[in-house]
């Protein structure tokens, strides 16, 4: 071969990669077993479902590997498990409750056997050899059945293709009784229907109370073949070749004749409103039987939202962070048919021309997830606080857990005061600032479950004989009242500014500078003794929330300043976090949300998640460094274990995306991100209006984790926090890395972050 055949063949194979390089799918980085199930003897690792969704969707198709889901796999699926019970059409990505689980389907081949009331005798065993998943696809073989079963979605519904052996019997069952134990939130099926219109059509719906109270869901299922006899049980009454079964424990028995077409295809439509939105669901987004072309389509939603970040770094990296991006854009879920109805608070239906959202699991999301809405999603951003407004109309205040459109009441505070806040600071087009006022204002004034503001705005705390949680409670409830007067600063509501920032203040109220943290008091003004700053508080009965004295102690993120010096200045506050880091007395009764730890830190749960970034409030940046890059190579990867705690519906995932990136909102309604320490080589986000902010980080890797020097736009950069609108503007923060700390960037007063 001569040397210009050579060269033409040289840059034809440069072309073919060139290519290759340039049309990688993003999609193809995500692995939905990410955090799936922790290593034996390991703490619950993400509670994530493999299963299939599409961005923001109603139906999440997956498996459940567990006939009763528990708190122990929330999510439905557990990979350490090695059978399956079937694939029901609803899940929560990363909680610690079970629920949801609606509308099971389970196919099988060969003959039907005798079940005894609640069993489940058509589980199957498979293996993870014969099991995959992407965005918006999975498959398994279920071995008892050598069946191939696999799953796609849409918003609205679920789309089931099932590969029957030959010359076997086939069956497909429908289960309206499958959810989490009974005992678990006083779960029960108030009622249910199955009918059947016609041999190739079953629809229906269940009424169920449990997490979140009286949830209806209705649903339309169409069969590719024709359903040649059914066999249905409703608790011990049984039922052959039914048209209609009304009970509270249906589960039916479907046949189907397989011997000339192998393949049964199932489009299910799901709905909160009506069966009749159910099929008009299922109408407008699977009109066909082509399920590859939907798989398709969910692939392409997928990379559409996935691309808003463009990153470079290592094919771990990249697997961690774009399946982190992945569980973020789960949720919240769409909870509107495309006919715009909705169930409102008030179990009415009423109708938006929007979407109306659900699924607000604020006590974790305000922190990272809804400000990483606000610059990825921005139009979703403020769907989300208008649905939180819309609820709030009829409710009376904003939610606290919204699940399926319904208040569960779990955790503490008003957590989605911050994120209507944030998103009307940040100029979020489409909400109406003063009806979010009202808002939070009513909802920080008026008492609910985990809000008790009577005794907040007598004793200017929360005396822990009258309400258990009381220290945590304090410090949340002063975060969200600054939040309140930050909202009223903006629309010049003077009288409102000074009386929420007076109550924002009250966390120094339960301050014993004797000892040095925040304890609890009773409504005398005595401290409660004795206080432990290590024993862990579940939730009641406790001062503390899910954490102990010292993760609760860093919870002032309107007032760092105020905070350093109650402790007694910079030097004295950095040395507390450095005790904090490095003590490694585990927390008394510590349940399983308390993992990843790091001396007293503990990424698995929601209270520490800001607390490494606080150095730089105190001039010591480059310890915000040390841990940040710590935190982010020990507490992730890319197995079944790859979370250190429940990721809870992304704000595990989102502080990875943020600190990867190189920042972190300590604040989350501030608009202030704080620098620490990117792990990236380089990231660019896609902005609404089309300018990117791009994140570069020089000569960056697992040793070199200390920056010496930034530029923003070519210019020295000092500062070690960022603000929404330099992102907004679009532009290049540049990072120069290096192995040893730079002492000398960003300990100027002027160069470190105020709230």
């Amino acid at each position: 071969m001569n040397f210009n055949k050579i060269m033409i063949c040289v840059a034809f194979l440069s072309s073919i990669i060139l290519r290759a390089q340039t049309t990688e799918k993003i999609t193809a980085h995500v692995n939905p077993f990410i955090g799936t199930g922790a290593a034996h003897g390991s703490p619950l690792s993400g509670n994530n479902y493999p299963g299939a969704t599409v961005p923001f969707g109603m139906v999440q198709l997956s498996p459940d590997t567990r006939n009763t889901p528990d708190w122990s796999v929330a999510c439905g699926y557990n990979y350490n498990d090695d059978t399956i019970a079937g694939f029901s059409h609803t899940h929560l990505s990363g909680t610690g409750v079970a629920e949801l689980f609606d509308v099971m389907l389970m196919p099988f081949s060969g003959a039907i056997v005798k079940e005894t009331e609640g069993q489940n005798a058509y589980q199957s065993k498979f293996t993870h050899d014969k099991e995959s998943a992407k965005p918006g696809y999975y498959s398994v073989e279920l071995l008892d059945y050598q069946i191939k079963a696999e799953l796609t979605a849409t918003t609205h519904a679920g789309f089931h293709k099932y590969s029957f052996p030959k010359n076997k019997e086939a069956h497909i069952i429908i289960d309206l009784d499958h959810s989490m134990k009974k005992s678990d939130w006083n779960t029960r099926i108030i009622a249910s229907q199955l009918s059947f219109p016609n041999d190739h059509t079953v629809e229906g719906y269940r009424i169920i109370t449990g997490w979140a109270p009286m949830r209806k869901v209705y649903f339309h299922a169409e069969f590719s073949q024709p359903i040649i006899h059914n066999h249905i049980k409703d608790g011990s009454n049984s039922y052959d070749n039914a048209k209609i079964v009304n009970g509270n424990a249906i589960r039916g028995i479907l046949d189907f004749d397989t011997s000339k077409q192998q393949e049964v295809l199932v489009k299910v439509g799901i709905s909160a409103t009506s069966i009749e939105n159910a099929r008009l669901n299922i109408q407008a987004e699977i009109p066909s039987w082509d399920f590859n072309a939907t798989v398709n389509n969910a692939d392409a939603v997928w990379e559409k939202e996935l691309g808003k970040i463009k990153i470079d770094g290592t094919e771990e990296q990249k697997q961690i962070f774009y399946t982190a991006l992945y569980h973020t854009f789960i949720q919240p879920n769409t909870l509107s048919d495309v006919s715009g109805d909705y169930p409102s608070a008030d179990f009415t239906v009423r109708n938006s021309f929007k979407p109306y959202y659900s699924t607000f699991s604020l006590w974790d999301t305000y922190r990272g997830a809804h400000p990483l809405y606000t610059i990825l999603q921005s139009e979703r951003s403020a769907d989300f606080v208008n649905s939180m407004l819309a609820y709030y109309k009829v409710f009376g205040y904003l939610p606290i857990w919204q699940l399926w459109g319904q208040e569960n009441y779990c955790m503490i505070g008003n957590h989605a005061i911050p994120v209507v806040v944030d998103a009307v600071l940040k100029n979020l087009s489409g909400i109406n600032a003063d009806l979010a006022f009202e808002a939070v204002k009513n909802s920080a004034a008026r008492e609910h479950p985990g809000s008790p503001f009577g005794i907040w705005e007598k004793y200017g705390y929360i005396p822990e004989n009258l309400k258990s949680q009381s220290v945590s409670l304090t410090l949340e409830m002063a975060y969200d009242d600054w939040c309140v007067a930050e909202l009223a600063k903006k629309l010049g509501k003077t009288d409102d500014y000074n009386h929420f920032t007076k109550r924002s203040l009250f966390y120094k109220n339960l301050y014993d500078k004797q000892i040095g943290f925040f304890r609890a008091k009773d409504d005398k003004g005595n401290w409660i003794e004795p206080f432990d700053p290590l024993k862990y508080g579940a939730n009641g009965g406790y001062p503390f929330t899910e954490g102990n004295g010292w993760q609760y102690f860093w919870y002032v993120p309107q007032d760092v300043k105020g905070l350093i010096n109650l402790v007694g200045g910079d030097n004295a506050f950095a040395k507390k976090l450095d005790t904090f880091f490095t003590l490694e007395d585990k927390p008394e009764e510590v349940n399983d949300n308390a993992s990843g730890f790091i001396g007293q830190y503990a990424h698995g749960n929601e209270p520490s998640h800001h607390i490494a970034y606080l150095y730089n409030y105190a001039g010591q940046p480059w310890k915000t460094q040390q841990y940040a890059a710590e935190i982010l190579k020990k507490m992730y990867n890319t197995t079944s274990s790859g979370y250190s705690g429940n990721d809870d519906c992304g704000e595990l995932s989102a502080w990875y995306i943020f600190s990867a990136m190189g920042f972190y909102p300590v604040n989350p309604a501030s608009s202030t991100y704080v620098i620490g320490s990117p792990l990236l080589k380089e990231a660019s986000i896609q902005l609404k209006d089309g300018k990117i902010f791009k994140v570069v980080a020089q000569n960056v890797s697992d040793k070199n984790i200390y920056i010496q020097s930034a530029k923003l736009n070519g210019k020295t950069y000092p500062k070690t926090f960022i603000h929404q609108s330099e992102i907004d503007n679009g532009g290049v923060l540049e990072f120069s890395m290096g192995p040893k700390p730079n002492k000398k960037w960003g300990i100027k007063l002027e160069d470190r972050p105020v709230n």
